[in-house]
């Protein structure tokens, strides 16, 4: 059977096609401390959080960007943050006080990045705990811009030790054992409450019941929306990451 050269070429080009493996999403040049490539932020959202990201980077040279994506395309989520904050080079060179917070909206997956020279405070603890209390409940609702400020600014309030995580995590730990004891209380009356009164009917009868105590914690304290600044130019300094951060999903 006679083949034309020219379907050769054609199967040999798709066949070198299917074996090489697919491009890698390239990590953006960020020019700015939130960049919004979803479109999820309205610009009064975004340049509130540019704000506040700019005033933090001129009071203490820390840098910390917010990076949103519609998808990672099937990269690793942790791979893909490192390289964005490898790219940029966010934080300044010997103190590598970095953060990136990035988002993939589709994938519903969000990660702080973490420079090594603020791992000692923005712990992995740390960092999940703002994830899991302060932005995963906000992105839940649809509310990023909420989330996305509430997440950032207790970042901040973490590194400069306005906020203790170790203080945040006891207080829950003992609002809970508080919790249990209510309701272990509350239990106990309600059960002689119905014991009593079953032998002073003299019947057998009745049902019971629990009732819980006010278990779970209060989420951080955020601050408000309102009106943001202009716009602001970002310039990574040099800063290194080594990997310190943590994952989450919503």
């Amino acid at each position: 059977m006679h083949i034309s050269p020219g379907r050769i070429l054609a199967l040999l080009l798709f066949l070198i096609g299917w074996a090489l493996p697919a491009a890698a999403l390239e990590p953006p040049e960020l020019t700015r401390y939130v960049t919004d490539l979803a479109g999820v932020l309205s610009p009064g959202d975004l340049d509130h959080i540019e704000q506040l990201l700019r005033q933090y980077d001129e009071a203490t040279s820390s840098q910390f960007v917010v990076l949103i994506l519609p998808s990672l395309e099937g990269e690793s989520l942790e791979d893909f943050s490192m390289r964005v904050a490898e790219k940029n080079r966010i934080g300044r060179e010997g103190k590598d006080n970095g953060l990136l917070f990035l988002v993939a909206v589709n994938d519903r997956k969000m990660r702080f990045e973490v420079g090594y020279g603020l791992e000692g405070v923005l712990t992995d603890a740390a960092t999940s705990l703002i994830i899991s209390d302060m932005v995963a409940p906000q992105f839940r609702s649809g509310n990023y811009a909420q989330g996305i400020y509430d997440g950032m600014q207790t970042a901040i309030k973490i590194s400069t030790g306005e906020f203790k995580v170790s203080e945040r995590s006891q207080r829950r730990e003992n609002k809970d054992k508080d919790g249990n004891v209510v309701g272990l209380i509350i239990f106990l009356v309600i059960m002689f409450i119905i014991i009593k009164g079953n032998k002073g009917r003299g019947g057998r009868g009745g049902g019971i019941w629990f009732i819980g105590g006010p278990f779970g914690g209060s989420g951080f304290g955020g601050g408000g929306f309102g009106g943001g600044g202009g716009f602001s130019g970002f310039s990574g300094g040099g800063g290194g990451f080594g990997g310190g951060g943590s994952s989450g999903s919503w």
